[in-house]
């Protein structure tokens, strides 16, 4: 994507953008000055620390940070830590660190954000309604599950639909918030932020109270993560419209707060005490359908997450279905259902809102820690000024640090569970990744011109059966010269396999995300070829198609003549058959591993199994497909005591 179509603004793209992206943040002023207030007596410089808070946290925050930072570190368009990551990665392995534990925090909170925007948001019927408090749950518990149920429609129709929710309720949020400001103009102080100060400094329990501040933002980074689907321009002009509305609610919230001096809140959520009675119920209907579309942004954020991690190695190959031809659109199934189950966990075991707030937060300022270093590293290696990277990373990881040690408090009151849900995230991320990497620090592999005539003598041996006219083996071998030792056994030993034409394939995964190119390498004319593809990592590995193009382009050049050599069918001019071969490794019984590779080796033989089989993910024709095991021998076992014994 170049930056022109990147920046370029239009309505229909601001709409989308409301609809996708703004889902999080624009709902959390259901839950966020319930949060700061607790049980706390409502005090003038509660109220007013409160929305200083506020207002200078989204604007360094959200603002800064993201809207006018961050956004410039696109690649080719896309935006995450995980695309921030493959800009930096080349420059030090450590930042691998930073990307997973980024990546991994942002899927927790995906589990966590629908759970609570709309516990939050459905709450708000018990006022009206009282005898409804115990179907709640089940409201709650049905409305999450039939979310999850259109993810399959895909972004593109979501967002389409929901853009217009989003702008009725931002429209709502600012509406209130004047009608309330004009009570009290002297809530405007709180732009100073001496109050801000004052409340941390003075209020009992003041710098704990910032665990709650921090849940203004916790949408920030679905901004960053959904720069793919909706453009940068569409950000940065839609964010405008939408933190005047927000700050006008909070301000006018701080209003409602000042008016009720001395009291608790006990329950009462602001929000829904600024609405007059007659129009409760369908601020209920439109704060619910918003807190719907805040889980949208977290999922659609995971969607793309998973789908970058995959092509980076962190996670095991799972289905990915692309909805529509628009570019960005994705839906995982696996990841859609495994989301959706933690939801359901956490509603069941959370039951309310003022509980999940807990759980809610600790795992995002992880995410949000790690995109600052992963993007100090960017500005450093694209030449920024020295002092200004260091003055980035000073500022924002004193702000984040704090609000990470401030969201701390709520570990052991239900923050454990988002560490835990990441921890386990993170755990697969790092299992997968290591043992790519032992993998293919051991793969063996051998010069493919020592084979070349070997593979043309057995060509043309007529005394072994014709497996194939042309026989394709998908390789994991970068280099044009080489080839994996296991695909030279299969051809040769594990059953010979005469075919007229040898094909070897392999998939490069780039970084650009968008990359669709092919190399080929012609190592014996019409008897030994390679083919090496080079897809971006958000390209959907479509070999048997992509192939074919490659074929019809071949022939076109007249480099291989594709007829059967099968003297009647080539009388005719009857294309050859192709058949491709999979191999699919196993971990054998005869590896001697050290303690911790093999237990990584197992787990990740263990997951594997319940994923996406190689020639699926590769997209290949299964009725044309042989998928042949073999087992990886990582390091064989050699200190073994075996006696021959004579009668």
């Amino acid at each position: 994507m170049d930056h022109k179509h990147l920046d370029k603004v239009s309505t229909a793209g601001l709409l989308i953008a409301l609809g996708i992206i703004y889902g999080d943040i624009g709902t959390s002023p259901l839950y966020v000055m319930q949060a700061v207030v607790g049980e706390n007596p409502i005090s003038e410089r509660l109220a007013l620390g409160a929305v200083s808070c506020v207002f200078w946290t989204l604007t360094l925050l959200t603002t800064i940070k993201y809207v006018i930072l961050i956004l410039r570190a696109d690649n080719r368009g896309e935006g995450g830590v995980f695309a921030l990551y493959t800009l930096v990665r080349k420059h030090a392995r450590w930042l691998t660190v930073p990307a997973i534990i980024g990546g991994a925090a942002l899927l927790a909170d995906g589990i966590i954000t629908p759970p609570m925007s709309v516990a939050s948001a459905v709450e708000g019927l018990e006022m009206r309604y009282p005898h409804l408090e115990k179907y709640i749950i089940y409201i709650i518990l049905v409305i999450i599950t039939i979310l999850f149920l259109i993810q399959a429609l895909g972004t593109q129709l979501v967002g389409r639909s929901f853009g217009p929710l989003m702008f009725i309720w931002f429209s709502m949020l600012g509406f209130f918030g004047v009608l309330w400001i004009s009570h009290d103009w002297t809530i405007l102080r709180a732009i100073s932020p001496y109050y801000a100060y004052d409340m941390l400094a003075h209020e009992a329990g003041g710098f704990w109270l910032l665990g709650s501040v921090f849940l203004c933002s916790t949408g920030a980074e679905a901004l960053y993560s959904d720069m793919g689907h909706c453009g940068r321009g569409n950000i940065r002009v839609s964010w405008v419209f939408v933190k005047l509305c927000l700050m006008l609610q909070y301000f006018g919230q701080g209003a409602w707060l000042m008016e009720h001096t001395g009291e608790f809140l006990r329950g009462r959520k602001p929000i829904y005490e600024m609405m007059p009675e007659w129009f409760l119920l369908p601020g209920i209907t439109i704060a619910t359908m918003a807190a719907i579309i805040a889980s949208q942004a977290l999922i659609t954020g995971s969607f793309t997450l998973i789908s970058e991690a995959i092509r980076l190695n962190f996670w095991p190959k799972v289905k990915l279905r692309y909805p529509s031809n628009e570019k960005g659109q994705l839906y995982v199934p696996s990841v859609n259902w495994l989301l959706w189950a933690g939801c359901m966990g956490v509603v069941l075991y959370f039951r309310e809102s003022t509980n999940m707030e807990a759980a809610y937060g600790l795992a995002i300022t992880l995410t949000m820690l790690m995109t600052t270093m992963l993007m100090a590293y960017y500005l450093y290696t694209h030449r920024f000024n020295f002092y200004g990277v260091i003055l980035f990373l000073v500022v924002y990881l004193s702000i984040e640090f704090s609000f990470l040690l401030a969201n701390l408090l709520k570990f052991t009151h239900g923050g454990w569970v988002s560490l835990l849900i990441g921890t386990t995230i993170a755990g697969v991320m790092i299992i997968w990744l290591r043992a790519f990497n032992i993998k293919a620090r051991l793969t063996e592999y051998v010069k493919l011109s020592d084979y070349t005539e070997p593979l043309k003598e057995l060509s043309r041996d007529m005394s072994i059966p014709k497996y194939a006219t042309h026989l394709i083996f998908m390789s994991n071998a970068s280099r044009v010269s080489e080839i994996e030792s296991k695909v030279i056994y299969s051809i040769f030993q594990k059953r010979p396999k005469r075919a007229d034409i040898y094909w070897f394939v392999h998939v490069d995964t780039v970084d650009d995300p968008y990359t669709m190119e092919y190399k080929v390498n012609v190592i014996a004319p019409d008897d030994v070829i390679k083919v090496t593809f080079r897809l971006g990592f958000r390209v959907e590995q479509r070999i048997n198609l992509y192939f074919r193009k490659v074929i019809q382009d071949m022939v076109k050049r007249k480099e291989v003549d594709i007829t059967s050599r099968y003297e009647s069918l080539n009388k005719q001019n009857v294309i050859g058959d192709f058949r491709f071969v999979v191999l699919e490794k196993f971990l054998s019984f005869e590896n001697d591993l050290p303690f911790w590779e093999r237990i990584t080796m197992q787990a990740y033989f263990y997951i594997k199994a319940f994923t996406t089989s190689e020639d699926r993910w590769f997209g290949l024709d299964s009725s044309a497909v042989k998928i042949e095991k073999v087992p990886l021998i990582i390091r064989p076992a050699q200190n073994f005591d075996l006696k021959r014994v004579t009668d």
